[in-house]
């Protein structure tokens, strides 16, 4: 093949490959989309080099395979590319400022929606805005306030038009919220947030593919070179199908379907029809990776063993019958799709393990890693290896853990916190674990995460620190690691002929960083199959740009 040539060929000082017991390389040649040589030497691929070679000299810069991010949500990064940036405020007023600038340039009765990525304990109030203050920002607009993937509040408009009372049956697996006196506050969880949304017009097809633009190359500046997005509905991949058509993507996505407000394993037969027409696309950039549930709520309301420190009488929400859990996941796996399942509390992650437990001995032979779960936040030793001993795959996210601390501390106590994602003990019991962020709840970033996993920092501090793994072990589970969970080994994960050439080049080695500068260190490259999705460029003041091609 070299007499073709290669159409890239990178020199760098360390090219980490991952392949256990393979020292550093030193060259590497991609052609088309492809790796298709690595050298020690680096000048040893210079036969390789044809006129129309692309030849990177990087004599001082570290290359590492491209990240992923196994639990986050692209399509919620995507709208708040074009939402209100409440996350900006510090202040109820500051919030509710920022809403009524944007209702001042709105037509009256338009729908008004916020960015998801903030947390009250970021606001001087340190508590949600009601629907009454929204009301002060406009009261001639439906206003949704999301928090996350669990949180909404609304308007006194928005509740109007849902026709929401003080009457209104609340959800199976849903709150609907109220205040001290009993009147409505705007608030709305899980289940109950359906009564709402479902009245929100589609967007913008093209803003739509254009928010997907902006979050995937903010995304990529990261050193992520694909994500697992743990929340998208039918009309979100039709969305997804166009971006990937306007090459709009800065990074590969595995959807997961979501069943969010289903309630029955009849249901969710309707939804796996509609799935059908997706089930053979083999797009390497876009396509299904399965289905998600939500067994429990978040961080309000996972279903703990234990009462709350802050309720005594309160011990979380399963959003779902176990039983007909167990016969909507048997619906799933029966139509050849994978499943991930929401268990954040540790009640949630026992019922699960049961639900997953009686799922494997009615459904035999299922290929490994059919029945993944989703965050196991608060997950005992004892549910740890019940679920090594099953063979199901855990996805965590430090980053999720770090943001969300002081508010998890006020719910759980601060013994609880200190127990969330326990992953040097999935590790020592040989599990299956990979990482990511679960944005917008956690902040997405490769070494951040890692920084995170290595360090067990958390907004209030160092949380855990038993749990905490080493630089190498944390890499694993956002590269290797996390190609197994999506079934791709023999893609992605190392970088080795034959492979993508999914590659991320860094001015300094990350290993070798202090840990207050990985927090924050990102790469100047990110490549994905051989094209160039971010690139940092140095500019005549000395300072570096982002470009993206």
């Amino acid at each position: 093949m070299s007499d073709h040539g290669a159409d890239l060929l990178i020199r760098a000082a360390d090219i980490h490959t991952l392949v256990p017991g393979q020292p550093p390389q030193r060259a590497l040649a991609v052609r088309g989309d492809r790796i298709v040589a690595l050298s020690p030497d680096p000048h040893g691929l210079d036969a390789w080099i044809t006129e129309r070679t692309a030849v990177h000299d990087l004599p001082e810069s570290t290359v590492l395979p491209a990240f992923d991010d196994t639990h986050t949500h692209l399509i919620f990064a995507g709208h708040s590319a074009h939402d209100v940036p409440v996350h900006q405020a510090r202040t109820i007023a500051q919030f509710l400022d920022l809403i009524g600038q944007r209702a001042a340039v709105t037509p009256e009765g338009e729908w008004i929606r916020t960015t998801t990525n903030w947390q009250e304990l970021n606001l001087a109030e340190r508590r949600m805005p009601t629907a009454d203050e929204l009301d002060q920002a406009t009261d001639r607009h439906p206003v949704l306030v999301k928090r996350g993937g669990h949180n909404d509040v609304v308007n006194t408009y928005a509740l109007r038009l849902a026709g929401i009372t003080e009457d209104t049956p609340v959800p199976a697996g849903g709150v609907i919220g109220r205040d001290a006196d009993g009147r409505l506050n705007g608030r709305l969880i899980d289940n109950a947030q359906r009564l709402v949304e479902r009245l929100l017009p589609a967007p913008d097809r093209a803003e739509q593919v254009e928010g997907l633009r902006l979050a995937s190359r903010q995304f990529a500046a990261t050193g992520i070179g694909t994500v697992r997005d743990c929340a998208v509905f039918p009309h979100d991949y039709a969305v997804l199908l166009e971006a990937r058509k306007a090459s709009a993507l800065h990074t590969r996505v595995r959807a997961l379907i979501a069943t969010f407000g289903l309630t029955s394993a009849r249901e969710v037969e309707d939804l796996l029809d509609v799935m059908e027409g997706w089930r053979y696309d083999a797009d390497p950039w876009l396509h299904v990776w399965g289905v998600k549930f939500g067994l429990d709520g978040g961080l309000e309301a996972g279903a703990t063993e234990e009462p709350y420190a802050c309720d005594h009488a309160f011990s979380g929400t399963l959003i779902w019958d176990p039983d007909e859990l167990t016969r909507a996941v048997t619906a799933v796996v029966r139509r050849g799709w994978r499943v991930g399942t929401h268990a954040y509390g540790d009640r949630a992650v026992r019922v699960l393990i049961d639900v997953y437990e009686r799922v494997l001995r009615e459904n035999p032979g299922l290929p490994q890693g059919t029945l993944v779960m989703e965050h196991a936040g608060l997950a005992s030793p004892e549910q740890q290896d019940r679920a090594v001993a099953l063979g199901i795959p855990v996805t965590i996210q430090q980053p999720l853990h770090h943001d969300t601390a002081e508010v998890e501390r006020e719910f759980w106590g601060p013994e609880r916190v200190a127990e969330l994602f326990p992953a040097r003990g999935w590790l020592d019991r040989g599990a299956q674990v990979s990482a990511g962020s679960d944005f917008p709840v956690g902040q997405f970033g490769a070494m951040r995460s890692i920084w995170g996993m290595t360090t067990r920092q958390t907004v209030i501090g160092v949380q855990g620190p038993q749990h905490a793994i080493t630089y190498d072990e944390a890499l694993t589970l956002h590269t290797t690691a996390a190609a197994a969970l999506n079934s791709e080994s023999d893609l992605r994960g190392q970088l080795t002929p034959g492979r993508l050439a999914d590659l991320t080049i860094w001015d300094r080695d990350p290993a070798q960083c202090a840990d207050d500068d990985l927090r924050d260190l990102n790469p100047t490259h990110t490549i994905l199959g051989g094209r160039f999705v971010h690139e940092l460029e140095h500019a005549a003041d000395g300072q570096f740009r982002t470009h993206a091609r």
